[in-house]
């Protein structure tokens, strides 16, 4: 019997591990916060005005570390938004679906903000 096929079991198990392994590390709360501190300041940084750098912040919950809080104005969403879009590639992958899913909804209440406004 060939070897190939058992090469490619482990070659497929040793992925499927680390696939593993990386959504259990991208998912802890010290990740997700490290990932919005710099979130957080490639937006303000990206931010034109002191006014809208001054309305980006995040704030972490001591009681529940899984839930953060992420401010901004209505107009810095923009630049948050191309702050993500920056950094997705960087990510751990469950890391990456969780930012994806933060900027659809921010994306959203964008829309439904400018369609309210006009």
């Amino acid at each position: 019997m060939s070897e190939y096929p058992e090469n490619t079991e482990v070659s497929a198990l040793n992925r499927l591990v680390e696939t593993i392994q990386d959504v259990q590390t991208g998912l802890d709360p010290d990740v997700l916060a490290s990932w919005y501190s710099i979130l957080e300041a490639e937006a303000k940084s990206l931010c034109p005005t002191e006014d809208l750098r001054a309305s980006v912040r995040v704030a972490q919950n001591e009681d529940l570390p899984m839930k953060f809080e992420f401010k901004s104005s209505k107009r810095a969403i923009p630049y948050v938004i191309e702050a993500i879009e920056n950094n997705l590639n960087l990510m751990p992958f469950a890391t990456r679906l969780y930012f994806q899913k933060f900027e659809e909804i921010i994306q959203k209440e964008l829309e439904t903000y400018v369609s309210t406004v006009h």
